[in-house]
């Protein structure tokens, strides 16, 4: 297999499920035969409408270190099933922008982490929901699994446990780390990421966020599980406060830039900010009360209550905290 010439092979009206990747060979080897194991199995489902289902490598490292993963699992697989393209452009805006270009001509697109494992139906039951409704998008669970036992601090916190919400329950912002995009409906509403928050993240809670408020319906999969494997460089302190300063910066800019009218934008600016001074003076004292509790749990929420706060007033002020920068 070499990397995609850009000639489309598949036909129109098909899936592609799109894997964005940098630099984590090991973790492509493990997703990439789950993710073919379940495009085959659906292909060979007679009736279905939206066929055949692919995969799609995003390789976003400019050295292009997936190549050789991909090309030698790719020999173990029929002619096509199994897709590479190198975008060498820093951040992962520009990688989900690849996946949307090179899913052009198809009907659904579906998002996957390359650090995740999907459960034995997850496509299944993404595509079924999104065939009954008709959605725009459609977004299932993540759950995480650690490389190692976290420390008591993180567990006092549950900073890794996530929603989980009944199936069909309508959401207004999601990441797509397991989102499923149904194409038709995103060209007619004009979507793509932001390559501005390229490598400062955030450009996903954009998408979603415009996507709902154009009229797209986006509804949640219960059913539809992915596990993520947290690696040991997650399981601190100072990541879990980098990640709620950096998510706290781009929920605020987030805001700012679904108003295009100068007073709303300004009320935007001035509600992150006021949000930003009191999350940061609750946080500080639900830490202080942790302290005078001997309560693990309020120290550690405080803390990052009060990152997140500090990142959303920086953001309303036009800091921008870029957690993905490249060195």
């Amino acid at each position: 297999m070499t990397e995609h010439d850009g000639k489309d092979r598949s036909g129109p009206g098909g899936t592609v499920i799109a894997v964005l990747t940098y630099r984590r060979g090991e973790d492509l080897k493990l997703v990439l035969p789950r993710l073919a194991a379940q495009a085959q199995s659906i292909n060979t489902v007679e009736g279905r409408d939206l066929l055949p289902v692919t995969v799609l490598v995003v390789d976003n490292d400019p050295a292009a270190s997936a190549l050789t993963t991909v090309e030698e699992f790719a020999r173990t697989l029929p002619s096509g099933l199994l897709t590479y393209v190198h975008e060498p452009k820093p951040g992962i805006a520009a990688a989900r922008n690849r996946a949307l270009t090179e899913s052009s001509s198809k009907d659904l697109l579906v998002f996957i982490d390359d650090d995740e494992i999907p459960s034995e139906h997850w496509l299944s039951q993404l595509l079924d929901l999104q065939r009954t409704s008709g959605a725009a998008a459609v977004v299932g669970p993540v759950i995480s699994e650690y490389e190692h036992a976290p420390e008591p601090w993180i567990s006092a916190g549950r900073f890794f446990q996530r929603r989980r919400l009944a199936t069909g329950t309508p959401l207004t912002v999601a990441a797509t780390n397991n989102l499923l995009l149904h194409l038709p409906q995103i060209r007619d509403m004009s979507l793509e990421f932001d390559e501005r928050f390229g490598l400062s993240g955030g450009s996903d809670t954009l998408f979603t966020r415009q996507l709902v408020k154009r009229g797209g319906a986006m509804l949640w999969c219960d059913e539809a599980v992915v596990v993520d494997r947290v690696p040991a460089g997650r399981l601190t302190r100072d990541w879990v406060l980098r990640r709620a300063l950096r998510s706290g910066n781009s929920a605020a800019r987030v805001r700012l830039e679904l108003e295009r009218k100068a007073g709303r934008r300004l009320a935007a600016r001035g509600w992150s900010l006021a949000s930003g001074v009191v999350r940061v003076a609750g946080g500080v004292i639900q830490l202080l009360a942790g302290v005078v509790a001997r309560s693990q749990a309020h120290r550690a929420r405080g803390l990052r209550t009060a990152a997140r706060g500090l990142g959303m007033a920086t953001g309303a002020v036009g800091y921008i905290y870029h957690e993905y920068r490249r060195r």
